[in-house]
């Protein structure tokens, strides 16, 4: 089951969503055609929170549970740490089924339990790097596009899921294309389309859907996001329960396979049977 994005905390830190207040349709919207690409983005930008709003964000925990034909258990409880820049810890925490995931921002690594129940550790590969570097960080990859030397445009706008949706061209300072559809009455993001790269590094696209936002500390984030391809018969979903904005994080969580030392922060027992 692969996952691109994530959540985890302690109790202590977490905030539980409260209901939307983004989702609301702002007062004089214009018609689709009406915005350029740029004023579609600002506007996106301000209701979800704006822009000084998300610079003050360091590091987001998130907190929740995965859904996935594909998987053995119904329900999969994970954990997500992300800190800039590029940061992230990702974790699946039912003990028969759990994995580990972290890139620091230049590599990374990721440990899943192998036959005898004991943690197998691998570097990521040079194509899985690859789509960690291109990834869109915690906010997205419309918030201070041009700061991060993206170029957006206009793409159209198109019917989805019943709602008119502009879509949004982003082309990253790396050149890898990437789609965002923004709903044009609520400017909230819904979709999401980025590239992926097999092990021989073959180009494919993974989706993102983005659903039933809910407003955290005055920053709207979804509580459901819905991931695959159009192979998959039923996207995968993440519920997100929890979020804890800018809580403390350990860089050394992300350094080298978990330490300063090099060697991994996993629980080495088995896992029960």
């Amino acid at each position: 089951m692969k996952i691109s994005r994530a959540a985890a905390l302690a109790a202590a830190c977490c905030v539980v969503l409260s209901p939307a207040r983004a989702a609301q349709e702002p007062a004089g919207g214009s018609s689709p055609a009406a915005l350029t690409a740029e004023q579609i983005v600002d506007r996106s930008v301000q209701v979800r929170g704006g822009l000084t709003a998300w610079h003050k964000i360091a590091t987001i925990i998130w907190a929740g549970h995965l859904e996935s034909e594909r998987s053995p258990v119904p329900s999969l409880p994970f954990q997500l740490k992300e800190k800039r820049p590029g940061k992230s810890r990702f974790e699946i925490t039912e003990p028969s089924q759990r994995s580990l995931r972290v890139v620091n921002g230049v590599g990374g690594w990721k440990m899943k339990l192998g036959q005898d129940g004991r943690p197998e550790i691998k570097k990521l590969s040079v194509e899985e790097v690859k789509y960690a570097r291109t990834a869109s960080g915690l906010e997205g990859p419309l918030i201070d596009f041009r700061a991060k030397g993206s170029k957006i445009e206009l793409e159209g706008s198109e019917d989805l899921d019943g709602r008119q949706s502009y879509r949004i061209g982003i082309t990253l300072a790396t050149g890898d294309h990437q789609s965002v559809w923004i709903d044009a009455k609520s400017f909230l993001e819904s979709r999401f389309d980025r590239t992926t790269y097999s092990s021989s590094g073959s180009k494919g696209v993974v989706t993102v859907r983005y659903l039933d936002y809910k407003v955290v500390e005055g920053l709207a984030l979804p509580s459901v996001i819905e991931i695959g391809g159009a192979a998959l018969a039923k996207p995968d979903r993440m519920v997100i329960e929890k979020v804890a904005l800018n809580p403390p994080i350990d860089d050394r969580e992300f350094d080298g396979l978990g330490d300063p030392r090099g060697r991994a922060r996993v629980d080495t027992k088995a896992a029960p049977r």
